[in-house]
């Protein structure tokens, strides 16, 4: 792949160079990726599988008017360059606005710390599914359905454009889901645990306690009563802060959403009040070690560190070149794509909650009545409208830990839940378990985290009283 990569430098140079004058803007990416992916499910693999993928993107830009093509056949690269060059400038009506960038030329590989997945077996990378699996299925006999899926993907790109960039980056991404559903009588309970790494291989082989405890969770859950369904102040693990950060607010946060709905960009007005003082909430792919983490976007813009809120008012979205130019706002480093197949989307990375500074237990401190809730079994939002089901809970009862309930869904609006936040934990956890989707692009890698929070007002769904 070197000397593909060193002859295939040369040859986009040369087209760029040939076809620039003809729009605004011209980017054309290549990229090379290798995939691994095991799907394990009751006693049997369903999936198994190695692949090899070669192909690129080509996006032009004139009077606004954006024109894309894939393809995986590098000798019709020149027609793809034409089609888009047609398209963009067939639509295009008004002004192509891209907020400017440092013209980059650079190369840079992100660092493993450990093994590369490239270079173990898939034999060895069956032999820990199956570990996996019987480990899910040895906990108890009611245990009915397991399922353990394995993937790895090592990506590199290059990327030039008609401003002079000529960008090559690569990373390593992994990622294992685990579930194990437990059934007693009429009732079914379900435990998950999901992980993934950037650094090393061995991150995933010493998973065995997280695995054991997704199936011990399902198998408890069923002899638990179900949550009275009512409005509580709650508390949440760093897990939970994690995901609602990046589901319930950092989505509403991607300028796109903002720049295309006047009705929520009017809402997400810079320097309006959100949340509490001592609220500080930031996204950014600078932070080194993260599933979200990298040095350039997809559009060659460098990673940022970028703050979306500040002592509880809103100071910053997420951008790409498009968006920050119409917005008059700097970019972010936050246009991404999933492979070649897709054009950049403003996209979140590392969402994370700043720790606070109030001690853990006492965030429980004068609670009446009131739930905890810890990791998370799934969730949807819808706009600003966000439902969360949490992987475990118990009741809170005059400030201490009472007994375990189930089936403990959070729902609410993200502005109120933010504006009800009434203690920020001294604890913070990263959580490498997301895969983000957006716009047909599913499973993007990211990372979220947070501190413990409490929460006042939150209505929790269950069995009704």
């Amino acid at each position: 792949m070197n000397t593909t990569f060193a002859d295939v430098k040369t040859i986009l140079q040369d087209l760029i160079t040939r076809y620039r004058h003809r729009v605004d803007y011209l980017a054309i990416r290549i990229e090379e990726s290798e995939e691994t992916n095991i799907l394990l499910r009751g006693d049997r693999i369903e999936t198994l599988s190695e692949g090899l993928s070669l192909g690129g993107q080509v996006r032009a830009c004139y009077r606004g008017g954006w024109g894309f093509a894939s393809f995986n056949d590098l000798s019709k690269l020149e027609d793809r360059i034409q089609e888009s060059i047609i398209a963009a400038r067939l639509i295009g009506t008004e002004e192509t606005i891209l907020a400017p960038i440092p013209i980059i030329q650079d190369s840079y590989i992100l660092p493993l710390t450990g093994s590369d997945p490239r270079q173990i077996p898939l034999s060895e990378k069956k032999t820990l599914c199956d570990r996996y699996g019987e480990i899910l299925r040895s906990v108890d006999d009611k245990i009915t359905t397991i399922s353990v899926s394995y993937n790895d993907s090592t990506q590199r790109m290059l990327l030039a454009t008609s401003e002079g960039t000529l960008l090559e980056q690569g990373w390593v991404d992994m990622e294992m889901r685990f579930a194990a559903t437990a059934r007693h009588g009429e009732t079914v309970q379900t435990g998950r645990e999901t992980t993934g790494s950037r650094t090393a291989y061995e991150d995933l082989t010493q998973l065995d306690n997280q695995v054991r405890s997704a199936a011990k969770r399902a198998v408890n859950s069923l002899n638990l009563p179900p949550v009275r369904g009512n409005i509580y102040t709650v508390v949440i693990d760093p897990i939970l802060s994690g995901l609602f950060v990046h589901e319930a607010f950092g989505h509403l946060s991607e300028a796109d959403m903002a720049y295309e709905n006047p009705d929520l960009l009017e809402v997400m007005t810079l320097g309006r009040e959100f949340g509490p003082q001592n609220l500080q909430i930031f996204d950014g792919a600078s932070p080194s070690g993260h599933r979200g983490s990298y040095f350039y976007d997809d559009e060659g813009a460098p990673a940022t560190k970028t703050q979306l809120i500040k002592d509880g008012r809103l100071v910053g979205r997420l951008h790409s070149r498009e968006t920050a130019g119409k917005l008059g706002e700097n970019p972010t480093g936050n246009a991404r794509c999933l492979n070649y197949h897709y054009p950049p989307l403003v996209r979140m990375t590392n969402t994370w909650i700043e720790q606070g500074n109030t001690p853990v237990e006492d965030l429980f401190s004068e609670i009446k009545l009131g739930v905890y809730a810890r990791n998370w079994l799934g969730g949807m939002t819808n706009g600003e409208m966000f439902t969360f089901s949490a992987g475990e809970a118990c009741m809170i009862r005059n400030g201490k830990l009472a007994e375990p309930v189930r089936d403990v869904t959070l729902s609410g609006n993200v502005f109120t839940t933010l504006a009800d936040i009434e203690g920020i934990g001294d604890d913070f956890y990263w959580d490498e378990s997301g895969g983000c989707g957006k716009g047909g692009q599913n499973g993007l890698p990211v990372g979220c985290g947070g501190p413990s929070l409490r929460i006042r007002n939150v209505v929790v769904g269950g069995e009704a009283s």
